[in-house]
């Protein structure tokens, strides 16, 4: 389910997913809710296009810590491909 940030108190959060559109976010957010994860999503910049590079805005979704394994194998079995950092 969607929560706002103090729902998560001090909890470390972790980055899953960017969708860069908006139909793909609420199917996002439709396959995390389904299936029982607390998630944040909040709007934030990223930089996007091959040629002419451009900040976007795009939905930026994170998970409790705990549930970073699970829900990662979820984006997966859905057909969305998890954020990875620099040194995943």
């Amino acid at each position: 389910m969607r929560r706002e940030p103090d729902f998560f108190g001090e909890q470390e959060l972790i980055l899953i997913y960017i969708a860069k559109k908006l139909k793909e976010a609420l199917r996002l957010e439709k396959v995390l809710t389904d299936a029982g994860f607390d998630y944040l999503v909040e709007p934030d910049k990223y930089s996007g296009g091959l040629i002419f590079r451009s900040e976007r805005i795009g939905a930026f979704f994170y998970v409790a810590e705990e549930s970073d394994p699970a829900a990662r194998a979820l984006l997966v079995n859905s057909g969305f491909a998890p954020y990875q950092t620099q040194d995943e």
